[in-house]
């Protein structure tokens, strides 16, 4: 059998909710494969998994004082802030196409890692570490999941830069990888340009995607897809009562 055909859908700076719910949309509606990448998002954002409880994960205080937006995914996986620095790469795929690949998040990772293991070759110590990607001991990648009946969704925020002092308004989870021996975010995290380009992410990945699927690049626009359908989102932009009720 060939391999399986993937749309690929480059974005540069588009703001994190839309791309978020794109992804909801073409996993709950569409009957093809999807790459998304998005090469960084307009301004900084908290996102929180579907399940997170707002104050445990939030400095509510800060995100309201400064007006930083918090959105509620509709995938799993822990709170991350991203913003103009994190590289994101969304895979949308068919289960049918990967038999091989049994429908958990942990073997949906591990497949997953292989594809990086190739971006990363010779690059640096590359890992997948609990649910994480990792160069050694330190995180460069977030990983959350969602799985139906017959798709699922692997989505991944990549770590190129961060400021330091927007991981201020992170608290440290309770719940928290075992290989993070208690380091604070700044401690826990680094920074991949220190060891490639944007350009060269971005191309690497493209080419590891092509040892796995027949890589189609695609047109979309993302205002009249989310636009035009009927489909309700659950992913959400909390509002400033939703903040403050949770703080309360």
């Amino acid at each position: 059998m060939g391999l399986p055909l993937i749309n690929l859908v480059r974005f540069k700076g588009i703001p994190i909710l839309k791309q978020l719910h794109l992804e909801e949309q073409l996993l709950r509606t569409s009957s093809h494969n999807w790459c998304i990448i998005n090469d960084g998002t307009n301004s900084p954002t908290v996102v929180m998994g579907l399940s997170g409880k707002v104050r445990e994960l939030v400095d509510i205080e800060n995100v309201v004082r400064d007006h930083i937006p918090v959105i509620r995914r509709f995938t799993g996986g822990g709170t991350v802030i991203v913003d103009d620095g994190t590289l994101f790469v969304s895979l949308i795929c068919n289960r049918d196409d990967f038999p091989s690949v049994q429908p958990y998040p942990r073997t949906i990772m591990e497949w997953s890692s292989l594809i990086y293991s190739d971006v990363f070759q010779g690059t640096a110590d590359f890992q997948l570490r609990e649910n994480d990607y990792v160069f050694g001991k330190h995180k460069i990648g977030g990983n959350a999941q969602s799985i139906t009946r017959k798709r699922w969704i692997h989505h991944t925020s990549f770590l190129w830069d961060y400021e330091a002092r927007n991981m201020g308004y992170l608290k440290l989870p309770a719940r928290a990888p075992q290989y993070r021996e208690a380091r604070s975010h700044t401690e826990f995290i680094c920074k991949m340009k220190e060891y490639m380009s944007r350009s060269d992410f971005i191309c690497k990945t493209i080419e590891a995607l092509e040892n796995q699927f027949i890589v189609s690049p695609t047109d979309l626009d993302i205002d009249s897809t989310i636009q035009n359908t009927d489909y309700t989102h659950s992913t959400k932009l909390l509002s400033k009562t939703e903040l403050e009720e949770a703080q309360a």
